[in-house]
């Protein structure tokens, strides 16, 4: 399957949380002066401060997290529109949806992590980098280990496909609105205009999905 960094590509199978259910996190960074620039001069130094992540502070962070795990061929999926160097084009609000996902292979397995619980994309990228820092303690502490750690998420992407999770559209969507998507992701996803024969399958498996399960209650 090719991952598609924009617009974000929700993991098959991971439940979502509604824009109610979404909270405003604590990750912040700091900006105060360090430690050791008050050694060096001897002077005393404001008191440190902090603010706000934002999607390039929190990318930072996740890609140290990713490094530290051995991960590769990493890819990040938002609703942020990014540059060619990978950070994020200046000048866009928040978008509606703020999830984030990261695919990457490790140990030669292809693996997804993915969050929206929090309000920006800022804060889901860092609970994504923090979950993984948890991962790794995994290891360190003795208690399992990180395969074990990765089984229940490897067992949830290893599902059957949930079609309007394919297709990016609500679960109580109509059959219009899942054949207007349809089409829509037809014309990146065919192979004739860049996509995978792989990636055209499955939609076309989604979209046979949500005419069985949406077709009965529109003819009826």
């Amino acid at each position: 399957m090719e991952v598609q960094r924009y617009p974000l590509q929700w993991p098959v199978g991971w439940k979502r949380n509604s824009a109610a259910d979404r909270k405003w996190a604590l990750f912040r960074v700091e900006t105060g002066p360090s430690p050791y620039l008050a050694a060096q001069t001897g002077q005393p130094q404001p008191r440190a401060r902090s603010r706000s992540l934002t999607v390039s502070d929190a990318l930072r962070r996740l890609v140290v997290s990713l490094g530290r795990l051995g991960a590769t061929n990493e890819v990040v999926s938002t609703n942020v529109v990014l540059r060619l160097d990978g950070l994020p084009r200046s000048g866009q609000g928040e978008p509606r949806d703020p999830g984030a996902a990261v695919y990457f292979t490790l140990k030669g397995k292809p693996r997804c992590l993915a969050c929206d619980r929090w309000t920006r994309v800022a804060d889901n990228i860092a609970a994504i980098a923090a979950h993984i820092e948890a991962i790794r303690a995994v290891d360190r502490y003795g208690v399992g280990t990180m395969d074990q750690a990765f089984a229940g998420y490897a067992q949830l992407q290893s599902g059957p496909d949930c079609w309007w999770l394919v297709l990016n559209i609500p679960e109580a969507a109509t059959l219009e609105q899942a054949e207007a998507a349809y089409r829509k992701m037809a014309r990146t996803h065919h192979p004739d205009a860049g996509g995978t024969q792989d990636g055209m399958a499955r939609l076309n498996q989604a979209m046979q999905a949500a005419r069985a399960a949406l077709g009965g209650a529109d003819n009826g």
